[in-house]
């Protein structure tokens, strides 16, 4: 019974009295809100994507094993779509002498930037070559992933370009504003864009 007394107090001094036991203290300023800006705009659709980026970099005359880096990045996240009601003209809603009918035109949805969610995209695999292993060591900094990143967030904009994301965002549109009016008394909405005749 005394040995393991004297066990179980060894262990707890040992976790407690550690030298190489580690702990982490966050000492972060507190956020600070640099802008607010108005909004005029409906966020009509969003679309999620995700890209394998493979890429690698070769030394002209050297084998990848001494120099040269291959990195497998898995990017994922979303775009989305809105239409700027700033962007509409004075005469962009017409409404009939009775007020039972009404026509908005509107600016076709455009694509917001990709938002990449850190929490899904990480380095799958990566191989280095004697040389940059050397150069990451002696640093102290492991590879920068900014440039993965950036073109994670390249091909998520061209695939969401190719997609059909914008013409999702203006018949969502198109439908959420013929509902409102005819919930507000219009008998029949006509929601035309700027380059619809």
């Amino acid at each position: 019974m005394l040995a393991v007394l004297l066990l179980v107090g060894a262990r707890v001094a040992w976790s407690w009295l550690n030298p190489m036991g580690e702990q982490t203290i966050d000492r972060s300023q507190p956020v600070l809100l640099q802008s607010i800006k108005d909004l005029s705009r409906f966020e009509a659709a969003t679309g999620t994507f995700q890209v394998v980026v493979d890429l690698e970099k070769d030394a002209n005359f050297l084998p990848d094993a001494i120099k040269g880096t291959r990195t497998l990045f898995v990017g994922a996240g979303g775009v989305d779509a809105y239409v700027d009601f700033s962007a509409m003209t004075e005469n962009g809603v017409t409404v009939s002498q009775d007020r039972t009918e009404a026509t908005i035109r509107l600016p076709r949805a455009q694509l917001e930037k990709p938002n990449l969610d850190n929490s899904r995209s990480y380095v799958f695999a990566q191989q280095r070559g004697l040389f940059d292993r050397v150069s990451d060591f002696l640093s102290g900094s492991p590879t920068d992933q900014r440039e993965l990143y950036l073109l994670a967030e390249k091909k998520i904009s061209e695939a969401a370009v190719a997609s059909d994301l914008r013409a999702r965002a203006d018949a969502n549109t198109k439908n959420m504003l013929t509902g409102m009016l005819k919930s507000l008394g219009f008998s029949k909405v006509t929601v035309k864009f700027t380059d619809e005749p």
